[in-house]
């Protein structure tokens, strides 16, 4: 099957390089809970289809994308990675960010912990690997998550001190109302 990035570290090193714009350190753990969900999402946006070429495993802190996991081991690995992402797909992992980047760690681990695709995967033991499929039924379902026409139409814009704010259009002659 096709994926829309040739390896996981473009998406990852999106990730990261976010958080590097906002001067946050990334966790881990952080890091492959972004990309489970990016890949969670993308495979309902597409209908099954694979943001990027990795398995993630169950493990007991989390999801664990193992490849990821090994080469991040000692920091930022220096690849050669093609870090060249369609403006769709830099505007979907955006989203994605937005959502759920300024989410503590164990709040989005907490989230995956509780989808159907990761307690299946640990029902079948420890690193068993969460398959897409069970990805994309579980978020398609999971009523306490955002669906992915929200997540992917819902832009938080911020004043200069980093309060959240409405944007609305400007109609002349209107009255505003609070």
């Amino acid at each position: 099957m096709p994926t829309e990035v040739s390896n996981a570290f473009e998406v990852a090193f999106f990730f990261m390089d976010m958080a590097q714009d906002k001067n946050e350190h990334m966790q881990p753990q952080k890091l492959h809970g972004l990309m489970f969900l990016a890949q969670s999402y993308y495979a309902v946006a597409t209908e099954g289809r694979k943001l990027m070429p990795a398995v993630f495993v169950a493990d007991e802190r989390g999801p664990i994308e193992p490849n990821i996991y090994m080469a991040f081991s000692n920091g930022r690995p220096n690849v050669d990675a093609d870090l060249f992402i369609s403006r769709e797909l830099e505007e979907f992992l955006g989203a994605i960010w937005r959502r759920f980047g300024s989410y503590p760690t164990d709040k989005i681990t907490s989230i995956i912990k509780n989808t159907s695709a990761f307690k299946a995967a640990k029902k079948r033991g420890s690193r068993a690997e969460i398959y897409l499929s069970d990805m994309e039924l579980s978020f398609n379902q999971n009523q306490n998550i955002p669906n992915v026409e929200n997540l992917t139409k819902s832009k938080v814009y911020r004043t200069q001190s980093g309060r959240s704010v409405k944007i609305k259009a400007w109609s002349p002659g209107s009255k505003i109302t609070n």
